[in-house]
């Protein structure tokens, strides 16, 4: 009775999995028409994004696929760094902090993918930079070059505008983040400072009470807010009726901080999708002939049993794309063929399990017996495979960037597409597959 009780409990959660997953792969918006006799209905329907609060805490979350430059294009940009100040031994390694830095900036800010390289022509020392999906080159140059100088000032009098520094700046600032005001929602920026910069900020509200502590950013005030008690904690908060983009865009440029070296563009271009819109849709369509002819290759061979294979085939994709907008994934050719790969993986787990269970009916076992056997006894190859492609995964995605591993970011979304559609697969050809044979076929009482 628990064992039924367990199966069904099981069936639900994957239901109630797979629904949650159906509506994380919707589109943003898709248009309804129907009409019957007299009754017509045409309008579009949109998907929220993600919007999860508690408390102080906000998580909201755009469920879109991220594509790389081979299928969405972008930003090409070329920068030169200026080591006119930088000695000549030292500049190598001043051109790579430059680069990690705005490698940092890239990243916090979402773009999936980027690719940030180093190039020495002649005398001058380039920072490349390809931002996959950026369309706006402005907005690309000034997230990437402008340096965000912070700094707090006091008010003179309260009969006065005058502001002067307090020698508070980005300098003593441990790290920004993005908050929201309980009240209104409005987007804020956090900011937490270190240990000398905690002490010099509980100074500076401490004498200036009652009194207007600016905080300016590029000399410009973006909060003026007044000191109504001393403040010792460390931490503060600007204010500044931002947009959600520009509150993201300003703690980005904080916690990255100041390049090492100055930077100056002196190439900017777009630069499309480098396969063509007619070639995504021949791959995309290739790719669901192949899954739809595997599908039918299934129920024609093991016929019930590889129709709730199909089933499990079914959930499976839609957990994956779930997860391909929730991590999210960079989709780009190489991540489309590691997902097709991982969809073959995940049907010779179910077809290993299908032929022991054939196996032993005929030798005599019961339906239920001769599933749970075949299942336990195909595990043993299905695990071995299956570890030793995650290891094959693991070297090209190569996550702690050894030199002597591959670097490439297209290998690693292929890399990436593999290993999350072998852990999915897993799930569903053993978890799933086997609660649907559980729930319909033994339940018929089929040998």
């Amino acid at each position: 009775m628990a064992s039924k009780e367990r199966t069904r409990t099981l069936f639900w959660l994957i239901i109630l999995v797979s629904f949650v997953a159906l509506i994380i792969d919707l589109p943003s918006s898709f248009p309804i028409k129907f009409s019957w006799q007299s009754f017509s209905l045409d309008t579009e329907v949109s998907r929220p994004d993600f919007d999860f609060s508690l408390g102080n805490f906000r998580l909201r979350k755009e469920l879109e696929l991220k594509q790389g430059l081979d299928l969405a294009g972008g930003t090409h940009l070329v920068f030169k760094a200026d080591m006119e100040k930088v000695a000549e031994e030292d500049r190598p390694s001043a051109l790579d902090a430059a680069r990690n830095n705005i490698e940092r900036r890239v990243n916090f800010f979402g773009i999936a993918e980027p690719l940030v390289q180093t190039s020495k022509v002649g005398d001058e020392y380039r920072l490349i930079v390809e931002l996959p999906g950026v369309k706006d080159i402005d907005q690309a140059i000034d997230l990437i070059g402008k340096t965000a100088q912070l700094d707090f000032r006091e008010q003179e009098s309260t009969e006065s505008a005058v502001f002067n520094s307090t020698g508070l700046t980005g300098e003593h600032l441990k790290r920004s983040q993005i908050q929201f005001d309980p009240n209104t929602g409005q987007p804020n920026v956090g900011l937490e400072f270190n240990s000398e910069g905690a002490d010099l900020f509980g100074e500076v509200t401490t004498r200036n009470v009652g009194m207007i502590v600016g905080i300016f950013l590029d000399e410009q005030p973006v909060s003026l807010p007044r000191v109504d008690e001393p403040i010792t904690s460390g931490e503060a908060v600007i204010r500044g009726d931002f947009t959600l983009e520009e509150a993201k865009k300003l703690s980005i440029q904080l916690n990255a901080g100041a390049l090492p070296v100055p930077i100056e563009i002196i190439e900017q271009r777009n630069i499309g999708a480098t396969l063509g819109q007619e070639s995504i849709e021949r791959s995309v369509r290739a790719g669901l002939i192949g899954l739809l002819v595997v599908m039918g290759f299934m129920w024609a061979i093991y016929g019930r049993l590889g129709f709730l294979a199909d089933v499990g085939l079914i959930i499976y994709g839609l957990i994956t794309l779930a997860l391909y907008k929730l991590i999210p994934v960079t989709l780009t050719l190489p991540g489309m063929a590691g997902f097709i790969l991982s969809v073959g993986m995940a049907v010779d787990a179910n077809i290993l399990i299908f032929e022991r269970i054939k196996e032993e009916t005929r030798w005599g076992k019961q339906a239920r017996e001769a599933m749970e056997l075949g299942f336990g006894r195909a595990w043993d190859s299905i695990r071995d495979a299956n570890i030793c492609t995650l290891i094959t995964c693991f070297i090209l995605f190569n996550p702690f960037n050894w030199s002597f591993l591959n670097v490439s970011g297209m290998i690693r979304g292929f890399a990436l597409t593999l290993g999350l559609g072998i852990f999915i697969s897993l799930f569903t050809g053993i978890v799933v597959t086997r609660t649907l044979l559980r729930t319909f076929f033994i339940r018929k009482g089929t040998h």
